[in-house]
């Protein structure tokens, strides 16, 4: 695997300072928010500030191929097909190679007839131009998510509900790839996540590493890896094969730094043991 650290919980963190912290926990990636979150990269970005940002990941000896940007296909309209298109010709100009992307994030059971079919409309659009770019476009397996005083709570969205995701793939064309995330699907009660990338592995180019610590309430917080009751061992023993980005998205912006390097210890510990 080639290790990394994701961009959401860098969201408050200059991104040289992100690419800094990534270069000296020994990490070959770091994965480049675009449209976002709002210390992203803008949608109406320069080429001349395109240009600053590669020289950044040059002077720390890292690779731009993973982007990540945020839409919702299942709300029922388009707006957000023009916006992935944008986001795909600044990838194209900074060199990425995966962009992850979202289904969206609605109840799994509000997204049927017209509303499914418009979601996969619109995967297939972006699809077809970013394989135009030569851009890679990532589905995440993310879960729909309701925020309360204490902590979140997930839920099934297309992506996460594993039988909705088979679905989704089959059809789409062979060029829409999966971002895995197991502790999204954790998160919303799939308490095998390995099971999902066994069955679907052909098609994953990217990982994401976090996990969620539960509350009494039953509701969670963001975590290092290893912090719930997941099996990371099973985890990693199914990703064993895989040559792809692995990259830590530890979500806490307030110790971002000392969570993403728990992370990269924890996985490299369990690692060991396999």
């Amino acid at each position: 695997m080639i290790y990394g650290n994701a961009s959401w919980g860098f969201r408050e963190t200059p991104l040289e300072e992100a690419l800094k912290i990534t270069n000296e926990m020994g990490l070959s990636a770091f994965e480049i928010g675009i449209a976002n979150s709002p210390n992203d990269l803008p949608l109406d970005i320069s080429d001349k500030e395109i240009e600053m940002i590669k020289g950044l990941y040059i002077k720390y000896g890292l690779d731009i191929s993973c982007a990540a940007t945020g839409n919702d296909f299942t709300n029922g309209n388009k707006n957000d097909v023009e916006k992935v298109k944008k986001v795909i010709e600044i990838c194209e100009k900074l060199g990425v190679k995966y962009l992850r992307i979202f289904a969206g994030f609605s109840y799994s059971e509000e997204v049927i007839g017209s509303r499914w079919d418009n979601m996969i409309e619109c995967l297939r659009e972006v699809a077809e131009y970013a394989e135009n770019k030569k851009i890679t476009l990532t589905v995440e397996t993310h879960g729909g998510v309701n925020g309360y005083d204490d902590g979140v709570e997930h839920f099934y969205s297309t992506s996460a509900k594993p039988e909705l995701l088979y679905k989704m793939l089959s059809e789409l064309p062979d060029n829409i790839m999966v971002n895995f995330d197991p502790a999204n699907l954790w998160a919303v009660g799939e308490t095998h996540p390995e099971n999902v990338y066994n069955k679907i592995k052909d098609r994953i180019k990217v990982v994401h590493m976090k996990d969620f610590a539960p509350l009494p309430s039953g509701h969670m917080l963001p975590a290092s890896c290893g912090e719930s009751e997941m099996n990371w061992k099973e985890i990693l023993n199914a990703l064993k094969d895989f040559n792809g980005y692995a990259l830590f998205e530890y979500e806490n912006t307030d110790d971002i730094k000392e969570g993403s390097i728990r992370c990269f210890n924890y996985i490299k510990k369990v690692e060991e043991s396999i």
